[in-house]
């Protein structure tokens, strides 16, 4: 299988406690598709949402392809994915529900075709964003321990 990652969203899995995720492929016009190619493409503050039975992501900045001409894209246009109905109406029901929100998490390319994989996530309070840091910076200390440990004993 054959999987280039264009560009990820690292500020998701900071900002959200990550519930789920999905591959969605997007629908694309020529030039955006080359911008991807490039490597030109960003997710900060995108998402998606579920309108008429569709699934669109907003927000998704592509830019404009260099060599293009008259009938360039617009960088930040509304952009459809394709998903079955079914997983369509199920996202649905749970951002419905639970509160949840749908954020794409990376664009990749896989066998060709360009993906994006979704999270179905839940926004984190300042107070777990802390906890978070303290729970790693405490990993990072037990570990260096170990390491100095292990090189004391040889």
């Amino acid at each position: 299988m054959n999987v280039k990652t264009v560009t990820e969203n690292r500020k998701a899995r900071h900002e959200y406690h990550i519930m789920e995720t999905f591959e969605a492929g997007i629908a694309l016009s020529g030039t955006e598709v080359k911008s991807l190619r490039a490597g030109k493409a960003n997710l900060q503050d995108s998402f998606a949402r579920v309108e008429n039975a569709e699934l669109m992501l907003y927000n998704m900045h592509i830019s404009p392809y260099e060599q293009g001409n008259q009938f360039n894209h617009e960088p930040k246009r509304t952009r459809r994915l394709l998903m079955h109905k079914y997983e369509i109406m199920r996202l649905l029901g749970k951002t419905r529900e639970k509160g949840l929100a749908l954020i794409p998490l990376k664009v990749y390319f896989k066998n060709g075709l360009a993906k994006v994989e979704l999270a179905l996530a839940k926004g984190k309070k300042l107070y777990d964003r802390r906890d978070d840091i303290a729970a790693r910076d405490a990993k990072r200390e037990m570990d260096r321990a170990m390491k100095e440990r292990s090189k004391l004993n040889y």
